[in-house]
């Protein structure tokens, strides 16, 4: 069942957050609000459309069939769209599911292709984006494949940490242990582990259900 939002979803167009172009675009799809935990695509299946977010987050992740472990590519926000490996006909190459109820625009292939006659720059915005994942899915594998699990975490943490005017760094997503073990591809057992460790050290701390990061975190583990 759809989720309810408190702004009207076409009064979520003037998010700040969306470019005149994506604006353009979203205006033009399908516009409707999703409950937590909705798939809006799934890993294999053939898809011919894209998926604006107005509101809400979303989360790009694949699953191992046999092992059941999961790895997330990535948590996207209003003025994001996610779906656009799939227009070339292809099977999608991951799984998008609702993080928080959202609302998003559902774009067809057959809607892009004439917005993007209309409006030819769109194409380069839409190549740079394709550019910007596939740069980030190398990063990651790159990182799998070069760095241990304490290295992974360190770097995840530091990249989502926001320096406070205390000197103290502060992570606002709202992540859980297994959160954090999707992220980088190991068990939630280890990440509790390193993570007891840091506390104990005095690097980090649990503000509520934020993280706080105390001091800068150790080279090694």
């Amino acid at each position: 069942m759809p989720a309810s939002t408190s702004a009207a979803p076409r009064d979520l167009l003037d998010h700040p957050a969306l470019t005149d172009s994506v604006r353009e675009l979203a205006r033009r799809g399908l516009i409707a609000p999703h409950a937590k935990g909705t798939l809006l695509i799934q890993e294999g299946d053939v898809g011919d459309s894209i998926h604006i977010i107005l509101s809400g987050r979303l989360r790009s992740f694949s699953v191992d069939m046999q092992s059941g472990r999961e790895i997330t590519y990535g948590i996207y926000g209003p003025g994001e769209y996610l779906g656009e490996m799939g227009l070339d006909g292809g099977p999608r190459s991951a799984s998008v599911i609702t993080l928080e109820p959202s609302v998003c625009a559902l774009v067809r292939r057959a809607t892009l292709d004439q917005y993007i006659a209309e409006h030819p720059a769109f194409a380069f915005e839409l190549l740079a984006k394709v550019i910007r994942r596939a740069r980030a899915t190398t990063l990651t594998a790159r990182q799998m494949a070069l760095q241990d699990v304490y290295g992974r975490l360190k770097a995840l943490l530091e990249s989502l940490a926001e320096a406070q005017p205390d000197g103290t760094r502060i992570i606002q997503e709202r992540l859980t242990h297994q959160d954090i073990a999707n992220r980088i591809g190991c068990t939630r057992e280890m990440v509790s582990r390193v993570m007891r460790d840091l506390e104990l050290g005095g690097h980090v701390q649990h503000q509520g259900s934020l993280i706080e990061l105390l001091t800068p975190l150790p080279a090694r583990w």
